[in-house]
């Protein structure tokens, strides 16, 4: 009998309330993450899942991410590996693999699977997430999405920049971010006026 599929949250839509056992490598210690708790505390949450611990490219971009963390923290975000192994098994592998050590964000579990699922980010064949990155806004809204296969790495400095993006957006809701932006850099305020001159504006 084929596994029953979960409704997929999309990118606009608010994000069900979710909790996840955690472990900090900080404190060497378990916990809980809570949406609600963010939520309150007005903070974005940045879920970055990845197939499994013990495996390749994995620790490449916890290692990427770790390197950002501080920028991301900065910016009022919440961040948090995911993956479908326990607790238990991220303590050991944050422990062993050198990749990590500088890993300061807090290592979630979602060992059934059901937020990868909610967030159309699990593989109902082998029983792992996929490599997913999302962006919940303090609204608890699904503000960006990016789903891929298992075999190529992300770069978490591109990350960062969308979530720059998002954050003056957030706190600018008249304008939008063109492609490649920055902070400091010229966005749009979509009008009729615009239309057709969007390169004329951006000079």
């Amino acid at each position: 009998m084929s596994e029953e599929k979960t409704q997929v949250t999309t990118v606009g839509e608010k994000v069900a309330p979710f909790e996840l056992e955690t472990f900090d490598p900080v404190a060497c210690k378990f916990g809980k993450f809570s949406l609600a708790d963010a939520l309150k505390a007005k903070r974005w949450t940045l879920l970055v899942f990845y197939p499994a611990d013990f495996t390749f490219v994995c620790p490449t971009e916890l290692a990427d991410l770790a390197d950002r963390h501080a920028e991301l923290e900065k910016l009022g975000a919440e961040v948090l590996s995911v993956s479908t192994d326990t607790k238990f098994t991220h303590m050991g592998w944050q422990a062993q693999e050198k990749l990590l050590k500088d890993v300061k964000y807090r290592m979630g579990a979602d060992a059934r699977g059901r937020l990868a699922q909610a967030l159309g980010a699990y593989d109902y064949c082998s029983g792992l997430a996929y490599r997913g990155t999302f962006i919940i806004n303090p609204d608890g809204v699904l503000a960006g999405a990016e789903i891929n296969l298992n075999n190529v790495g992300r770069d978490m400095g591109e990350l960062v920049r969308k979530m720059k993006a998002f954050a003056h957006t957030y706190k600018n809701p008249a304008e939008v971010c063109p492609a490649k932006w920055k902070p400091g850099e010229k966005t749009l305020k979509p009008s009729e006026k615009l239309v057709g001159k969007v390169g004329d504006e951006l000079k």
